[in-house]
């Protein structure tokens, strides 16, 4: 489905009224308010929530349509963060042409103004079964989940596929800038799908509208430790940072280390931790879960 966002809705203030309606999506015939939202998340309910980011918080929902009952994810943004307007403009920008088996679905959107006078924001996904790539490289205790080396590579082909696709076949070509463990969700099948393009930027945005300094005076862009470092020091947006960004993403799944652990100081990296390792000490510095299928087989 090619989701079209009407922006013109977003930010015309004669929309900025108490109760106002939900936001149009072309193509989608499924419209909710806050209301809606309010009542299938159960209140924003804590046993509901799922997730936590930057901008907002995360619930599951069952929401009842023409086409049946549909299991959602309702992204609530925190309008009083600063930045949580800009990341959700961004996000529906980068959503409203694209479509891709490997990207997260937006069902629809919401923006208007709720009962309290307070401005609303929110993003209706489908629902993931299997929850994020965070979860299963780092479980916490009491839910153990692993995943073997062929589905971690499959998980890996899938992300990529995601990259390419924004980067080489899309009208204007689209830098994800944070790509990161927990936001790749995984389907029933653990297809992964790449999700929160808060801090998505258009190439063609940046070459027509922001100059170069505008462009570098940005700073550090998506999460640190997965961030290309030459962001940090005022370089401009560009695919390259996704690809580092990627090559991260792809240590911290086979070797089931975050780049921000404890261990690395004084110079160590998960970057550093890998060259040393190679290519004689690979099972010693994958995953456990994965590590077996690397171990050389004993002759019977």
């Amino acid at each position: 489905m090619v989701i079209v966002l009407s922006l013109l809705f977003v930010c015309s203030p004669r929309n900025k009224r108490k109760g106002a309606g939900p936001i149009t999506l072309g193509n989608s015939a499924l419209q909710v308010s806050d209301n809606n939202l309010l009542k299938v998340t159960d209140g924003f309910s804590s046993t509901n929530l799922i997730g936590m980011g930057s901008f907002g918080s995360v619930y599951k929902g069952v929401l009842d349509d023409d086409n049946g009952i549909q299991p959602v994810a309702v992204k609530v943004f925190n309008m009083l963060r600063h930045g949580a307007s800009k990341s959700f403009i961004a996000e529906c920008e980068a959503m409203r042409n694209i479509r891709h088996r490997n990207l997260v679905k937006v069902v629809t959107a919401c923006s208007s103004v709720d009962f309290s006078g307070n401005d609303f924001k929110a993003l209706v996904y489908e629902l993931m079964d299997n929850g994020n790539l965070e979860e299963w490289l780092h479980p916490t205790a009491g839910t153990p989940k692993n995943l073997s080396f062929l589905q971690r590579l499959d998980i890996a082909i899938d992300v990529a596929c995601a990259l390419d696709y924004l980067h080489n076949h899309c009208e204007a070509p689209i830098v994800h800038c944070d790509l990161k463990p927990s936001n790749v969700l995984l389907g029933n099948d653990l297809t992964a799908h790449v999700s929160d393009f808060g801090l998505a930027r258009f190439l063609s945005n940046l070459t027509n509208n922001v100059t170069e300094n505008q462009t570098s005076s940005i700073g550090v862009r998506g999460t640190v430790g997965y961030a290309a470092p030459e962001y940090g020091m005022g370089s401009k947006i560009a695919t390259c940072g996704d690809v580092y960004n990627f090559g991260i993403l792809l240590l911290e799944m086979f070797t089931g280390k975050r780049p921000a652990d404890p261990m690395f100081s004084e110079g160590l990296n998960l970057h550093n931790l890998v060259k040393m390792g190679l290519p004689h000490r690979v099972p010693e510095i994958a995953d456990f879960h994965c590590s077996t299928l690397l171990l050389p087989t004993k002759a019977a």
